[in-house]
Order: C-alpha cells, then sequence, then structure tokens
C-alpha cells in the first residue's frame, strides 16, 4: 500500500507508525484510517518486526479526531461500514506489541486508537478523552467498548457521557495512560527502551500472551482459562521454550529466534 498520511520506519525490531498530517492535527479522515489498516498489515507479515510504536508528528497532537468536515457530510448508513472500527480491531489484534507513544491531544479516534494499543505512553502536556457527544455522535471506533475495559464501566460513562478531555496525569491514575514523560523530546525513547525490553522475552510467548490476554478479555474467564491452557500448550511446544529453559539453568541470555 503506498502511504500518504503515514510514515512507516524501523529500527532494528521495532516499526514506528507515525501520522503525519501535522497541519490538521493529524485528524483521522478515511484515508488515514485505510493507511492505519494497512500499516498493522504490513506490520503483521513483517518478520522482522516485534513491537510496533504509534506516534504523531508536529507535537501538538497524536491524533485530534475526526475530520469533522467528512462527519457533517457523511449519510447515516456509511456509518455502518465502519472504515475505523476495522482498522482498529487490525491493530488491537496484531499478534505484536503496539505501543502508542502520545505527545499532545488524544481525543476521539485519537484516543480510540491510543485503546486499541497495548500500552500507552503518553508526554505530560498530553489530553486525552471522548468527546463525541458534543457533536451529537458517540465514539464509534470502539470507544464504548474499548474505554469501559481500561478504566472502567463508571469512568468510561463518565468520560463519554460529559465529553471530557483529561491530562495525562488524570489518564494515568485512572489507567488510560501506563506512563507519563515529562519532557516530550523523551518520549520516543521512553518507548524504544520499553519496546526493547520487550524484544529481549521470546516472541512467540509474547504473541501468545497477547492473544490469551484479549481472548479473556472479550469472554467469560472459564473460556479465558480454557484458552490460556491451549495457548501454554503451544508455547511448551516452541524452540523458544526450550532455548529459554536451557540459557536460564546455564545462566547465560536467551536467543530466542521466534520459532
Amino acid at each position: 500500500m503506498e502511504f500518504q498520511n503515514l510514515l512507516i520506519e524501523k529500527d532494528g525490531h521495532i516499526a514506528i507508525v507515525t501520522l503525519n498530517r501535522p497541519e490538521v492535527r493529524n485528524a483521522l479522515d478515511p484515508r488515514t484510517w485505510a493507511e492505519i489498516r494497512g500499516a498493522a498489515r504490513q506490520c503483521r507479515f513483517d518478520k522482522d518486526v516485534r513491537v510496533v510504536i504509534i506516534t504523531g508528528a508536529g507535537g501538538k497532537a497524536f491524533a485530534s479526531g475526526a475530520d469533522i468536515r467528512s462527519l457533517r457530510e457523511r449519510e447515516a448508513l456509511e456509518a455502518l461500514k465502519s472504515e475505523a472500527q476495522e482498522s482498529l480491531n487490525d491493530v488491537e489484534n496484531l499478534d505484536k506489541p503496539v505501543i502508542a507513544a502520545i505527545d499532545g491531544f488524544a481525543l476521539g479516534g485519537g484516543c480510540e486508537l491510543a485503546l486499541a494499543c497495548d500500552i500507552r505512553i503518553a508526554t505530560s502536556r498530553s489530553k486525552l478523552g471522548q468527546p463525541e457527544v458534543n457533536l451529537g455522535l458517540i465514539p464509534g471506533a470502539g470507544g464504548t467498548q474499548r474505554l469501559q475495559r481500561v478504566v472502567g464501566i463508571g469512568k468510561a460513562k463518565e468520560l463519554i457521557f460529559t465529553g471530557d478531555i483529561i491530562s495525562a496525569q488524570e489518564a494515568k491514575e485512572i489507567g488510560l495512560v501506563n506512563k507519563v514523560v515529562e519532557q516530550p523530546e523523551d518520549l520516543l525513547a521512553v518507548a524504544k527502551e520499553m519496546a526493547q525490553k520487550i524484544i529481549a522475552k521470546g516472541p512467540m510467548a509474547i504473541s501468545l500472551a497477547k492473544v490469551a490476554i484479549n481472548v479473556g478479555t472479550n469472554t467469560d474467564i472459564n473460556s479465558g482459562l480454557l484458552f490460556e491452557k491451549f495457548a501454554q500448550t503451544i508455547a511448551f511446544s516452541t524452540e523458544d521454550r526450550i532455548e529459554g529453559t536451557t540459557a536460564f539453568l546455564e545462566k547465560r541470555k536467551a536467543d530466542f529466534k521466534g520459532k
């Protein structure tokens, strides 16, 4: 896929996906949603990529939300097509960890994009929220579902019903953000540092753990536990399990191959 609104670069085993529409605070129009989906698929099939970082260009916004003009002109039935939902499903279900590196506004669809990522790191100047009700709309890219799973149903209802925009520190306090970085220039370095910690672990185990967590989030605990047993059975059949346990016993660093 040819990317016009995204930049994709690789740093070792890390793929860095940058929303690159700073002139409109990285607003999410249909083209950008399609490119996000394309980037997720590209990362899925790139065997060298073990962690993905998604961030925004310009320093003012991770993603400021949807293009309001396009929302006003859209026909009602077009909402059923929901390119945004499909794109974020691909991000959430990517078999590799995805880190959102947030600097500035993450509002509406931008907050929903962050929610679809596995880990969220924000700068202290960042603001997050789901203000769609101010436009007579609701979060439509998974926000009504993912937000409650991250911060709890009561807080999710408060944020969605009021449309409040909260600070990065408050977002951290309620579990919406994992970590807050004081200096914006340190954001990507902190995200890469976390990515490198993940890369040092068994990639098969990381992938299986992510799938098991996602399945458990969307089903009852007994079904989740059963899936965990099957995932662990697969993990036991990998070369990485032999390498990991052998390295531990030999008191050396494991050399995982993802097999």
